[in-house]
């Protein structure tokens, strides 16, 4: 069974919350419009990670190229253990852990795979895109890794490729910058893939285009409003359904307010503007770095039933 884009109605938001007792887990949240969030479950966790770690942050979620089967995958890390940011980066869990599911509401149990090198601290915020050239999925995520040319750690970008999240090519450097880049997401539109990630020498969102999902393939683009928005993390975008328009959702992690949307309708111009605070609402409970699937009213509806309050 393969879903037509068109069909798409509605929006599923995976995130956790924080570093409280629960807040490393994965959570669910609804919308029709995709700037407004209803918390599914009473704003519990719909998934749990006993593995590793003992729980996830950075959750992501994936459709098969069929439409039949979905992945969510995450960041093996539990702040609230107390072990630490130093220990995180340092000694960190080198796994993600990985759920399946053909329905959204019935999950399989989590599994971890290893894909961080040898002697990396951390793997964190592992994403992942369908690669229709090559018929696989390319997964990428931050390890702080330490080269014998190096004095001390930096986060890079990573990635293996993969066609069922069990088995995976062997890791390769990805992305590289003078700082630690922490944080990417990428989306295609008409055959261009647009790569949005958090640059620590910059501190803010940095936009790059390509022709393909290739390492080389990619060079920057100018989005002013980006460039601008300082102590943001956790990109996100998505499109908004039934028109050209996106969504990029960046987590405001300085300022501890969660989620702010900015809007474009020209993803090759790099033209986005925020959102007004009365424009959207992210729910009750604080959307921390996330994912975000377009669904059609079928899934919505399956995930009202299964998981509303």
């Amino acid at each position: 069974m393969s879903v037509n884009h068109s069909s798409y109605s509605g929006y599923l938001l995976v995130h956790f919350t924080g570093e409280e007792p629960d807040g490393e887990q994965v959570y669910f949240a609804l919308s029709e419009d995709g700037l407004h969030w209803k918390d599914l479950n009473g704003g519990l966790p719909v998934l749990r990670s006993g593995l590793g770690e003992q729980g996830v942050r950075d959750p992501f979620i994936v459709r098969s190229p069929q439409g039949d089967n979905f992945y969510l995958i995450a960041t093996d890390l539990r702040i609230a253990s107390g072990k630490g940011w130093a220990a995180a980066v340092e000694a960190g869990s080198r796994d993600i852990i990985v759920w399946e599911s053909s329905d959204l509401v019935d999950w399989s149990k989590p599994w971890p795979v290893t894909l961080g090198i040898p002697d990396a601290g951390c793997v964190w915020a592992p994403e992942a895109i369908f690669d229709e050239a090559a018929n696989e999925f390319l997964v990428f995520w931050a390890s702080a890794t330490q080269e014998p040319h190096e004095t001390e750690r930096k986060h890079k970008i990573y990635s293996a490729r993969t066609a069922d999240f069990r088995s995976f090519t062997a890791t390769e450097k990805y992305i590289e910058r003078d700082n630690h880049i922490i944080d990417t997401t990428i989306i295609q539109h008409n055959g261009i893939y647009y790569r949005y990630s958090k640059d620590e020498t910059t501190k803010n969102i940095r936009v790059e285009q390509g022709s393909s999902l290739d390492k080389e393939a990619f060079t920057p683009l100018s989005a002013p409003a980006l460039e601008a928005l300082p102590g943001v993390e956790g990109p996100q975008i998505y499109k908004l359904n039934g028109r050209e328009e996106w969504c990029l959702i960046v987590d405001r992690f300085a300022e501890h307010k969660g989620y702010l949307p900015l809007l474009a309708t020209d993803l090759a111009g790099g033209e986005f503007r925020v959102v007004p605070e009365e424009s959207f609402d992210l729910g009750a409970t604080r959307k921390r770095h996330g994912g975000v699937l377009p669904i059609t009213a079928e899934e919505y509806s399956r995930l009202a039933g299964a998981f509303g309050n």
